[in-house]
């Protein structure tokens, strides 16, 4: 028999291939959080402007809406293995890019390659990582696939933040050290276990389009305010932050903006964990409740100026942004079969990545003319909005859910024979 050169004949079990799986993510997205504390560098260094600033940024949101609308459901067809090595080495490359940058234009095109990568990996590992859970009730794929995120995130960046503080040429040495990374992991997945057969339909679905099941729409629907307040507030701490630790808290270190960073995904990390064996729709509306307070306090830090409530508010922000996260990929994990799931989670992921990049180009637009404390302002209070709106339609849902409920005991009961008698005169 023969066998194709690139599939090894043997694989990983299904439990380590899932934590395989937790592992790429991770590394996934503590390289997005590498490049933040770098932003500061780069603008010194090459003098752009504040909006340059969040348009290099932002690019990355581009490039990732760009594959998650062609790719994001592919590996639903032609299975997750080829579609996550392919995505890994465009993420190896992007790195390459990084390394050798000179100017900005180059900054621009490995932040787009960056994108691509990671926008063709997430729909495919949110996917997986359900496939490849425990059981099919368990929670661990869904917990997974907020806390891997926020972990990576913080870790990124304090990682980067220490390089760029203490080691010499830091824009340099954490890019080669996640192109190791990334050959590695493309080596690994060939061996991950395959939960997808092949199926036809891959090239139709190249096709740009933002499919949610039919099943799901209403749900989805409802979760969306709170997905894009959480995703708004990540680009918010990714783009902003660094820059305000220098403007407005007055703080010279680059570690310092990378520790907030940290203390942010930290915190979402710690909420996940704390919160994952509660229902997904309570934590939700606990993390958005939690997300607005935290950014109340950030703001109020920022007039003082005060960094220990910054941190404060941080963490707590921080939090509400963890648990809201598992909350929403929990509500929206249950709402897909196994043949649907990537392109769930990519339609999930573009939404997110809209609210992640739109806000913070038309912050570093409106920076000039407002100033970086005021337009932070606005920023915040539309994500407070934002979560508050999240709260008032899980509380109206629940409230509609609770009188169904009661209406249909109330007919059962009437219908049943010990019910029908006590009607009768």
């Amino acid at each position: 028999m023969h066998i194709k050169p690139w599939l090894p004949a043997k694989r990983i079990s299904r439990s380590v291939g899932f934590w395989l799986l937790a592992v790429t993510l991770l590394a996934l997205f503590a390289s997005t959080s590498a490049f933040s504390p770098l932003l500061v560098v780069y603008q010194h260094r090459w003098g752009f402007s504040p909006t340059m600033l969040t348009t290099i940024f932002a690019v990355y949101a581009l490039g990732l809406l760009v594959a998650l609308l062609t790719v994001g459901g592919l590996s639903d067809y032609v299975g997750r293995r080829p579609v996550l090595a392919g995505a890994l080495i465009v993420e190896a490359a992007s790195m390459v890019v990084f390394l050798t940058a000179d100017g900005v234009g180059l900054l621009l095109v490995a932040r787009i390659l960056q994108g691509l990568g990671i926008g063709a990996a997430i729909g495919c590992i949110g996917a997986g990582l359900l496939d490849l859970q425990p059981s099919p009730t368990s929670r661990l794929g869904s917990l997974l696939n907020s806390a891997a995120p926020a972990a990576g995130l913080g870790l990124g960046a304090l990682g980067s933040g220490v390089l760029v503080q203490y080691a010499p040429a830091p824009t340099m040495l954490v890019f080669a050290l996640l192109v190791a990374v990334f050959l590695v992991l493309t080596v690994a997945v060939f061996f991950l276990p395959e939960p997808v057969t092949p199926r036809p339909g891959a090239w139709a679905s190249l096709r740009p389009q933002v499919a949610v099941p039919s099943q799901a729409r209403r749900g989805f629907l409802a979760i969306m305010p709170c997905l894009v307040a959480t995703w708004a507030i990540t680009g918010f701490y990714l783009s902003l932050v660094p820059s305000l630790a220098v403007g407005v808290l007055h703080i010279g270190s680059h570690l310092v903006g990378a520790l907030a960073l940290t203390t942010f995904y930290g915190a979402g990390t710690v909420a996940s964990l704390l919160s994952r064996t509660l229902a997904p729709n309570r934590v939700m509306t606990v993390g958005c409740v939690a997300l607005a307070a935290g950014t109340s306090l950030t703001l109020l830090a920022l007039v003082g100026p005060s960094t220990p409530l910054f941190f404060l508010g941080t963490a707590l922000a921080g939090a509400g942004w963890g648990s809201s996260l598992l909350g929403s990929f929990g509500a929206l994990a249950a709402l897909a079969g196994p043949t649907e799931r990537a392109k769930l989670f990519a339609s999930v992921y573009v939404v997110s990545y809209i609210a992640f990049g739109v806000p913070a180009v038309a912050a570093g637009l409106v920076i000039p003319s407002l100033g970086l404390r005021a337009t932070t302002m606005w920023y915040g209070a539309a994500v407070i909005a934002l979560a508050l709106l999240a709260v008032l339609i899980a509380a109206v849902r629940g409230r509609t859910a609770k009188t169904t409920a009661a209406a249909l005991t109330e007919a059962l009961a009437a219908d049943s024979p010990s019910g029908a008698a006590k009607a009768a005169p």
